[in-house]
Formats: C-alpha cells, sequence, structure tokens
C-alpha cells in the first residue's frame, strides 16, 4: 500500500452504501466520498502540478474530507486554511505553501480572493451534476504516486514569527494508522467523533481509520464546544464508541458537569493528547465510563500523530503525572543527554528523540528549521539514521515507561497546541507602542501572561494580538511592566523566572 486513497477506495467497494461521514454540511456514504473526491481531483489537476500544495479554506465536513482526498487524487498535498484564524495569518501560511491555486467553497470564496493573488477554484463547480471524472486522467497521476510523497502539511508556531509547515508523506501516515486502528481495536461498527479541527494533527486520527475500517466519522462542529449540553447530546444521540481528543475537548466537558446531564455509555475508547491530562478530570470521565479504556497518547506532529501511548489502569493513583508510555510498533523512542549521549537509567531526564517511518520530511520550504530539528542520530556513526528532536524532557519509570518533564526551551503545549512563546512575543512587538516583550506561562495553573514596556495600553496590545494570532495564542493575562526595561538575570537574559512570580502575585492579589 502506498496512497492512503487506497483506504478510501477499498472500503467503497467493500460497503459503499455505509454511511463515511457525518457533518453539519451533510453526510456521505463511503461511496459518495470516493466519487467526489475523483471528480474534485479531476478538476484540480487541471491547474497544478503533482506534489504541490493546494491550500483550500472551508469548515470541516464533508465537502472539506472531499476536498482532502481530492487533493490527493490530483497528486498533490492538501493544506487546510481555518477559516477562524485571523487573516494575517492565513495570508502568513499562503505566502510560506506559495501554491498555484487556493481551493474554496462559496461561503470563503470571497475572503481567499482577497488573501490570495494566485486563481481560487470553486469547490462546488467541482461537483457539480455536469461534472464528470477522468478516469484515464486519475489512473496517470496516480503512476506517478510513491509512499514517500507528501500528503499534508499543517502549520505550527514558529519562533521566528512565522508558522512552520511540518510536512507529512503517505507512508508515514500509513505506517501510524496501521499501528493505531489496531490499539483501539476498531471496527466497522464503530462511531467516532471528532472533535479536531482539521488543520490539526489530531483530526488524521480520526479521518484515516474511519476510511481504513469503515467506521462512521461523526464531525462535532465548532460551535458546539460553546455550548457543551449540546455536544454532550451528540455524543448520546449519535451512539459515539470511540473518541480520540484532546485534553482541552475532554476536560471542557467535565469542567461544566456534562457528564452528569448525560453520559455517553456507548463509548468505549477515549484516548487524549496534546497536554498532560489533569487527574481530577480523568476521574470524572473514568467514573462515569467504567468500562471504556483510556489511553494517554504522546507524540509532535513532526513525528506523524504520536509516537508513545499509555493505557491507563483504573487502579492506581499517578501523583507526578500520567505516563506518556512505550513506543508504537517501528518506532523508536529515546532520551539524549547534553551530551548526546544515551539516558537509559530511571529517573535521569533527557530529551525525548524519535526515529523512524513516522517522522515528518521536514518543515515545508524551511530547510534551516528542518536541519536544525531533522538531524542525525548522534548514536549513529555508520550510517543515516535521521531522528527528530522533540525538544521535550523525559525519564524512565521503573517499569520502562517514559515520564513527560517539561520544556527545554520556550515551547509550551496549551489547548492542545504546540506554541512557541517567542513568536507571540515578536507578535506583541509589532503593536504600536510596545517596546519590549515577553511571555511566560504558569504549568500549573495553565495560563499564559504577556508582559510589555511602552506607551501602550493593554487594551490596544490585547485587540493586535486578537487580529494577528490565533486565539490559544493570545495570552490570558496582559500586563504593563512599569518600568523602563523589563528585569534582566545576572547573565543579562530577561528574568523570566521573576515576571512570572510577579504575574502570579499580580493574580493573586485581584482575586483578594
Amino acid at each position: 500500500m502506498k496512497n492512503v486513497l487506497e483506504y478510501l477506495e477499498n472500503t467503497a467497494a467493500i460497503m459503499g452504501d455505509k454511511t463515511a461521514v457525518i457533518a453539519d454540511d451533510g453526510e456521505m456514504t463511503f461511496a459518495e466520498l470516493n466519487a467526489a473526491a475523483r471528480k474534485i481531483g479531476t478538476g484540480l489537476m487541471k491547474y497544478t502540478d503533482v506534489r504541490r500544495p493546494i491550500p483550500i479554506l472551508m469548515h470541516k465536513g464533508c465537502h472539506c474530507l472531499a476536498s482532502f482526498f481530492g487533493v490527493v487524487e490530483a497528486g498533490c498535498f492538501y493544506s487546510l486554511l481555518n477559516p477562524m484564524l485571523p487573516a494575517s495569518r492565513l495570508a502568513q501560511i499562503l505566502d510560506v505553501l506559495d501554491a498555484d491555486v487556493v481551493l474554496a467553497d462559496k461561503e470563503f470564496y470571497d475572503l481567499a480572493d482577497t488573501l490570495s493573488d494566485r486563481p481560487v477554484l470553486l469547490m462546488e463547480e467541482f461537483l457539480d451534476e455536469e461534472a464528470q471524472e477522468d478516469t484515464a486522467a486519475l489512473a496517470r497521476v496516480r503512476e506517478q504516486m510513491i509512499d514517500k510523497d507528501p500528503l499534508y502539511a499543517f502549520f505550527t508556531s514558529g519562533s521566528t514569527g512565522v508558522p512552520k509547515g511540518v510536512l507529512v508523506n503517505h507512508l508515514s501516515v500509513i505506517d501510524f494508522i496501521e499501528e493505531y486502528t489496531k490499539l483501539i481495536d476498531l471496527k466497522p461498527e464503530d462511531r467516532i467523533a471528532n472533535q479536531a479541527p482539521f488543520d490539526f494533527d489530531v483530526s488524521v486520527k480520526d479521518i484515516y481509520p474511519a476510511m481504513k475500517t469503515g467506521a462512521t466519522l461523526v464531525v462535532c462542529a465548532r460551535r458546539l464546544f460553546l455550548q457543551p449540553a449540546s455536544l454532550v447530546d451528540v455524543l448520546c444521540d449519535q451512539k459515539i464508541t470511540v473518541m480520540t481528543w484532546a485534553v482541552s475537548g475532554l476536560v471542557l466537558i467535565s469542567a461544566t458537569h456534562g457528564l452528569d446531564y448525560r453520559v455517553p455509555d456507548t463509548v468505549r475508547v477515549v484516548a487524549f493528547s496534546g497536554e498532560q491530562m489533569p487527574m481530577k478530570h480523568l476521574k470524572v470521565w473514568m467514573s462515569k465510563l467504567p468500562n471504556a479504556q483510556f489511553i494517554n497518547l504522546y507524540g509532535p506532529t513532526e513525528i506523524t500523530c504520536n509516537c508513545t501511548y499509555f493505557k491507563v489502569p483504573r487502579n492506581m493513583e499517578f501523583p507526578q503525572g500520567i505516563p506518556i508510555g512505550k513506543a508504537f510498533s517501528n518506532e523508536r523512542v529515546f532520551l539524549l543527554g547534553e551530551a548526546n549521549q544515551e539516558i537509559t537509567e530511571p529517573g535521569q531526564i533527557g530529551e525525548i528523540c524519535v526515529a523512524g517511518t513516522a517522522l515528518a520530511l521536514g518543515y515545508y520550504r524551511n530547510p534551516e528549521q528542518t536541519a536544525l530539528h531533522f538531524c542525525q542520530n548522534p548514536l549513529i556513526h555508520h550510517y543515516e539514521e535521521r531522528i527528530y528532536r522533540t525538544g521535550d524532557l523525559g525519564s524512565y519509570l521503573g517499569d520502562g515507561n517514559l515520564m513527560f518533564r517539561g520544556r527545554r526551551d520556550f515551547q509550551i503545549k496549551y489547548m492542545g497546541h504546540r506554541i512557541e512563546l517567542e513568536e507571540i512575543e515578536r507578535a506583541m512587538m509589532k503593536a504600536d507602542g510596545v517596546m519590549r516583550a515577553c511571555v511566560v506561562f504558569d504549568q500549573e495553573k495553565e495560563k499564559m501572561y504577556g508582559w510589555f514596556v511602552g506607551n501602550a495600553d493593554v487594551a490596544s496590545v490585547h485587540e493586535y494580538l486578537k487580529a494577528n494570532l490565533p486565539g490559544y495564542m493570545v495570552p490570558g493575562k496582559l500586563l504593563k511592566y512599569e518600568e523602563e526595561t523589563l528585569p534582566k538575570t545576572k547573565n543579562g537574559k530577561i528574568d523570566r523566572k521573576l515576571l512570572l512570580e510577579r504575574a502570579i502575585e499580580e493574580g493573586r492579589k485581584r482575586n483578594g
């Protein structure tokens, strides 16, 4: 197998009439999804070459999913432009992609046309009743493709202020999905609740397992996460059996007592990732779903979804946090110390590194950052072995399971996203009247604080950040430092520890 389209095609051939996806924009069977993808692919291939990016601007749903597969039918790779992002952020992503065309639906056609100087193609025209698939042309494209061809580019925060496009190939996804579907024992009768946005790699664990096994994908619209009771209604009414969610999504329900309102008792697997799961919230979920399997997943986008997993036992306490577990099959996960020596002793902390098929191709059109993070394994001297240095710290427990021990740089994990604090700082310093900025993160309270120096006021800086950064990157509290410069350490660096202490103290004062 060398192309993810084979998942969809094989399932459409076996159970074409079965519902593949349910979303706000309707429903599609596997046969309908496959047919739509082939029509879209036929239309797209006239406008660009194989292995080129095609940005897609639309909300997640049936037609967005069909567009993903249509892009792949055209021999290209997709990158979703989330309409909820600020226009300036979307423009940055488009600049990095430098694509030949943009694909949009009617709702966002005008926005796409405003953002891009490239032709904007209308998805609905490719699905017109008169549109036909070109079987021969699609076959010619498929013959050219190999499993190392790119499948998608997901954009993450970048320390330089420019988003980084993580480019992942077909083989990496296939290799992971084969293992993941075994881990959760996915069957055609399962119903998967999709929580993650389609530009977030958690969604890969919803989309491709459903295509491989014939399970039904139920897309939970963004608006539901503003209405927790309605979200729980969907889980119950749709008889959901599998939830692969970011921790923030699960906590939203438990924190608002959604499981006291109704219990989705058909759920048999709850897998979570993105950040550390608070034990008090996990216990709520476990008590309400006494027969479900709970799995802690770990791994950055650069290694294709996840590289380790831990099946959480019900009869144990985890005072230091839930382990991230052991590696998936065909992935090597190990720790490197400061001198690039391998760490194997329990309790010793090192950087989590990953080798194997799962590694992304790198950062699209960003060779400097690619070389920095994707590099030769320093433990191997006689042949090439590429590894990804996650920047995350870990240590082994006595039983061989890994524990996450924080970051070695200014990157954090917040609301399921990896965020470079330096990117937020750069954005703050572009606001009128800001001379210097620093962002600190309170790990215990899961809260970001932004300090700045200058003659700007807090409200104007906040509005600027809202207009130029995704919502999850805007600090929860902005603070103006009433001196000419931010405090420094003895080495002349900004004293982040002191600023965090002051921010926490400010919060205590306000709360009485």
